[in-house]
């Protein structure tokens, strides 16, 4: 994969330009846990829009009603890169039906994968599931410095969604607290990178040493229209 990289200064996009990357059958890598950290907005329109056969790459898969849970629930997604799916009961039905193919990747290793992708490096070496035949089935292993590491492949895609509190025009972003979780790798290892953002701010403003996401690495900026959380509450 090579990183579409983005110099403009305005990245500000309205919703239906910044998504037109995300198309039927595209890898949509996500930032999230649990559902803090994915972006709200941009989930909504993937679920107005019926946009089907996704590959979807993250932390997890939500739950039934909050996060990429609810892309999973719809059957929109074909398979899941994912630590685990156990929030969500509807993709591990799915997944026992043989409807949803499921990778699962333990969940420092998915986010070695991810900064691999991003990075540019073609993949990692780990000793985690070397003695495991349901980790390690399938996958080369090496032995260097007298150890035995698993060959894992770096993680990247099509797209990738991230969720931000504040960004500047550039695309430079700053995240909330414990929603920052996976988005900065995430951010880094798609061909496009769409970020939701809760606050735009003018160019400057925002303290460099803040800054975890540079803008070098965000072609489009949204602005989120949040959560409906009483809509949430309702299905859970």
């Amino acid at each position: 994969m090579s990183k579409i990289i983005t110099n403009s200064f305005q990245k500000i996009s309205t919703l239906d330009d910044a998504l037109v990357s995300i198309t039927d059958g595209c890898s949509l890598m996500y930032g999230g846990f649990g559902g803090i950290g994915t972006p709200p907005t941009i989930v909504d329109w993937i679920l107005t829009q019926h946009i089907t056969n996704l590959t979807l790459i993250g932390n997890d898969a939500g739950f039934p009603h909050i996060g990429i849970g609810r892309v999973v629930s719809n059957q929109q997604a074909k398979k899941l890169i994912v630590s685990h799916i156990g929030s969500n009961p509807i993709a591990g039905k799915l997944m026992n039906d043989g409807l949803l193919e499921v990778e699962f990747s333990p969940q420092g290793t998915l986010a070695e994968r991810i900064r691999a992708g991003g990075v540019g490096v073609g993949g990692i070496l780990t000793d985690v599931g070397v003695e495991n035949e349901i980790v390690n089935k399938g996958k080369k292993m090496i032995n260097t410095g007298g150890k035995t590491y698993l060959i894992e492949p770096a993680l990247t895609a099509d797209v990738s969604i991230v969720y931000a509190k504040k960004a500047d025009p550039f695309g430079n972003l700053i995240y909330d607290k414990t929603a920052r979780n996976m988005n900065p790798l995430v951010a880094m290892a798609g061909t496009i990178t769409i970020a939701e953002v809760e606050e735009i701010v003018p160019l400057g403003e925002l303290d460099p040493e803040e800054i975890i996401t540079p803008g070098i690495f965000v072609n489009k900026i949204i602005q989120s229209k949040g959560v409906n959380w009483k809509w949430v509450w309702e299905r859970t």
